[in-house]
């Protein structure tokens, strides 16, 4: 997997590799506002995460970016997340997918 230096070089790489849509965390799917898109766990697989240190290095303040495909292989984007944050709000389903426990 690239490692990258910083949370821009890692979107404007994936944005190249056709990550194009920009998803957001709800508690029991990522949602694409663009496309009125929902996608539960079921329906996406994470390609890539990248974790980022924040500058007080505090662990809930270290955003994440997950590279998201749906499983049919129409839709890739990206989900930036401050890890930590929506830990409590997730469903089980969705923190499994999102693999949230290995950071």
């Amino acid at each position: 997997m690239v490692q990258y230096n910083d949370m821009l070089q890692a979107l404007r790489d994936l944005r190249q590799r056709g990550y194009n849509m920009d998803f957001s965390l709800l508690p029991d799917c990522v949602y694409c506002a663009s496309k009125s898109l929902r996608l539960k766990p079921e329906d996406f697989t994470v390609a890539e995460t990248h974790r980022f240190e924040s500058l007080d290095s505090s662990p809930d303040n270290n955003p994440v970016i997950y590279a998201i495909s749906s499983n049919d292989g129409k839709n890739k984007g990206v989900l930036v997340d401050a890890y930590g944050t929506y830990a409590e709000e997730m469903t089980f389903e969705m923190a499994k997918r999102l693999n949230t426990d290995n950071f």
